[in-house]
């Protein structure tokens, strides 16, 4: 027995039609159509009707005998059937998409109205502060620099970058590459001279300090200890209202050193205070702790600040403001402290200071010779007498 029909690729598709010519009938055009590649009938010129109601299409009205094998195949093809008959109604899919989560803090859940509200309140401060040194610097500064980067949790650490040759055009470039709005930029000097740049980048304005007395963390070893990350609050002496460019700098500290609200790295307390002052035309930083009791007879009562206590932790650093410029790291000059005195000014004076006492000795001994001199020794009698 011949073995199953194998059928090719199209032949497997429930839509394709088949024509084979029947072998032995040689009266009339016989064939065989196949449809769903399973049900053959025979055709011949009895049979038409047959062929209407297995093919989806009316044959032509000639005769079905007249008709050759070509001819029905192309119009079983070119047939089209109507729009009406095709077109299937796709049932409308239901929104399956998941529900929005509610955001979420570090204070619990929020509720969706709550977020709408939030976000529709319109200014988020989102500062970020780029803090960056110059090459050559000495350890002293670079550790104080890494005293204000675990104190500020929205600033980003950058590498050295070459001061004297950059004019403010890379750290510039930086800062926008770190997407920050503001830098701290440590400038080293002679390995002796820190000079402190606050800039709001790109479009300014920049101050520049001079950084005196400088005390770091590891070098104060004092008893205070805050939670890193937590956020500071900031208070201002009362020297800061009197002149147009003392309110400039205020603003500047405030935004800079200030910490946003909901910063993913930054945490919801308040447990420390830095301290801003205005003693002798220089700015004094001190950062201390808020510290209550523990005991529960000693406990705070909301709005009872009579019991809080503060605890130095350190760094330790005065500013004295240099210059203030309209841009970013450079500019037109907006203000110049007319006290300064820069470092090698003062280092000169203190070497002529010693260049004097050094010419004094000499103005010494040449008194005392000319003093031998106008006045000798009378010869001892005695003298050959000790030899």
């Amino acid at each position: 027995m011949p073995g199953p029909r194998k059928h090719n690729g199209l032949e497997k598709s429930p839509f394709y039609l088949t024509a084979r010519p029947i072998k032995g009938n040689k009266g009339a055009a016989a064939f065989s159509l196949g449809f769903m590649h399973e049900t053959f009938v025979r055709l011949d010129s009895l049979c038409v009707s047959a062929a209407a109601i297995l093919l989806p299409y009316p044959l032509p009205s000639s005769k079905a005998s007249g008709c050759n094998l070509i001819q029905i195949i192309l119009y079983t093809m070119g047939k089209k059937r109507k729009h009406s008959e095709t077109h299937v109604e796709v049932p409308s899919k239901k929104d399956e998409s998941a529900p929005e989560r509610p955001k979420r803090t570090l204070m619990g859940w929020k509720d969706k109205g709550e977020v709408k509200e939030s976000d529709s309140q319109g200014f988020r401060n989102k500062e970020k502060v780029m803090i960056t040194c110059s090459r050559r610097i000495n350890y002293r500064y670079r550790h104080l620099m890494l005293n204000m980067v675990s104190l500020l949790p929205h600033c980003k650490k950058d590498n050295k970058v070459e001061s004297k040759s950059s004019n403010g055009a890379t750290l510039n470039e930086l800062i926008e590459l770190r997407s920050c709005s503001s830098c701290l930029f440590f400038e080293c000097r002679k390995h002796q001279d820190l000079y402190l740049w606050m800039a709001k980048c790109p479009g300014g304005p920049s101050v520049k300090f001079l950084v005196n007395a400088v005390h770091t963390m590891e070098e104060l070893k004092l008893t205070g200890n805050h939670l890193k990350g937590s956020r500071p609050i900031l208070t201002f002496s009362a020297n800061f209202e009197k002149d147009a460019h003392w309110k400039l700098m205020k603003e500047m500290i405030m935004q800079i050193f200030g910490t946003p609200k909901e910063h993913r790295k930054s945490k919801p307390y308040y447990d420390h205070v830095f301290v801003f002052s205005i003693v002798d035309d220089h700015i004094w930083f001190r950062n201390y702790q808020i510290t209550v009791p523990h005991n529960e007879s000693d406990k705070v009562v909301r709005g009872g600040l009579d019991k809080l206590t503060l605890v130095e932790v350190g760094p330790r650093f005065c500013l004295s403001p240099i210059k203030i410029f309209g841009g970013s790291f450079g500019g037109p000059t907006l203000y110049e402290n007319p006290f300064y005195i820069s470092p090698n000014q003062i280092r000169a004076l203190e070497k002529k200071q010693k260049a004097g006492k050094y010419a004094k000795k000499v103005k010494a001994k040449t008194r005392r010779k000319m003093h031998e001199l106008s006045n000798p020794l009378e010869p001892d009698e005695f003298a050959y007498m000790w030899k």
